[in-house]
């Protein structure tokens, strides 16, 4: 595995107007390179539910659910999540908890976190991250 793809990646084919270069970058990369974290999982199904749509929800259980590999947040994740968390607090920048968790486990199995989110990501040091968006 490369990469671990984030909520703003992995919820695309759901959308209604999907980010063509983050469609075609995924593509380009290949499921066989991806991955993604229960925790991405656990933001779209929250989405889903609140919008209450079943159809968005069947597509989701259908095209992406079992797409790809889900990560799961163990022990080792949530140390680095917690040291961060600490970083990011000392030097005055708040990144949210969710991404941090994401950030911590592409750190933890030496993934590059492929994302939409350029403003968050890019302030976590040490992450290997790219912006699919282009």
């Amino acid at each position: 595995m490369t990469f671990l793809l984030d909520t703003s990646i992995l919820s695309q084919p759901l959308r209604k107007n999907p980010s063509l270069p983050a469609l075609a970058r995924w593509n380009q990369a290949g499921d066989h390179t991806c991955t993604t974290s229960i925790v991405c999982h656990a933001e779209i199904e929250w989405g889903l539910l609140k919008q209450d749509d079943p159809h968005r929800q069947r597509r989701y259980h259908e095209l992406i659910r079992p797409r790809l590999t889900a990560l799961p947040t163990d022990s080792t994740c949530w140390k680095i999540f917690a040291q961060l968390k600490a970083r990011q607090f000392l030097i005055g920048e708040t990144v949210a908890d969710l991404d941090l968790l994401l950030a911590a486990t592409a750190r933890q199995h030496d993934l590059i976190l492929a994302t939409l989110n350029k403003k968050d990501f890019s302030r976590v040091e040490g992450l290997r991250w790219e912006d699919w968006s282009r």
